[in-house]
């Protein structure tokens, strides 16, 4: 799949917690890297919603990497690992993270105990997913039910929204997808008015 098309989101919500794992001590990072049914301003273009149960299909499906700052070269956990533990609960997509013995895991945790990094994030595809659009407010609001596949969950010292234009190109699909049903809809109306005026006429 290609980068060109996958959405990042941000969420803060990230905290430590230090639990005995097989006689030792590990490091577990927690949090939410999605909430559902809030809806959120994508930046001033439109507004989203994820439902209940839209990442059920990826977290038993997909391989999903747990990076700092979106960063492939900076592994948090894997869920094929299982040092990444992902699962939907009535609030969100909760995640569960085992920091590796490395030097980014171990500044990060220093800097989640010291406050200076508490957001979480998700990129994903709707390629294959479910979606809906309601234009019937001032702003669009995307209903995302299904991701079509979820690539990975970061923590990262700052929300940002770098993919916008990728939900916009969804928005602008599903506007030429209304027009094209329209138009065949009152093409299929003016054929039956037509047939129906034959048959008034005699002919």
């Amino acid at each position: 799949m290609s980068n060109a098309n996958r959405e990042v989101r941000v969420l803060a919500s990230a905290k430590l917690e230090n639990r005995a794992d097989g006689g030792n001590e590990a490091v577990v990072l927690t949090g939410y890297a999605a909430v559902f049914g809030q809806e959120t301003d994508i930046g001033g273009y439109f507004r989203e919603r994820i439902e209940k149960g839209a990442f059920s299909d990826a977290i038993g499906r997909d391989d999903i990497h747990a990076l700092y700052n979106h960063d492939y070269q900076h592994v948090l956990g894997r869920a094929k690992a299982g040092t990444l533990r992902l699962s939907e609960d009535d609030h969100g997509l909760k995640v569960e993270i085992t920091l590796p013995e490395t030097q980014t895991a171990r500044d990060l945790a220093e800097n989640i105990r010291a406050g200076n990094i508490d957001q979480m994030s998700f990129a994903f595809t709707m390629s294959g997913g479910r979606q809906t659009w309601d234009e019937s407010g001032e702003t669009p609001l995307r209903t995302i039910e299904k991701v079509g596949e979820l690539w990975e969950v970061s923590v990262v010292p700052r929300g940002a929204y770098p993919t916008t234009e990728i939900g916009l190109r969804s928005l602008e699909a599903h506007r030429k997808e209304a027009r094209r049903h329209n138009f065949n809809a009152a093409a299929r109306r003016l054929a039956m008015k037509a047939q129906i005026d034959s048959r008034t006429r005699g002919i």
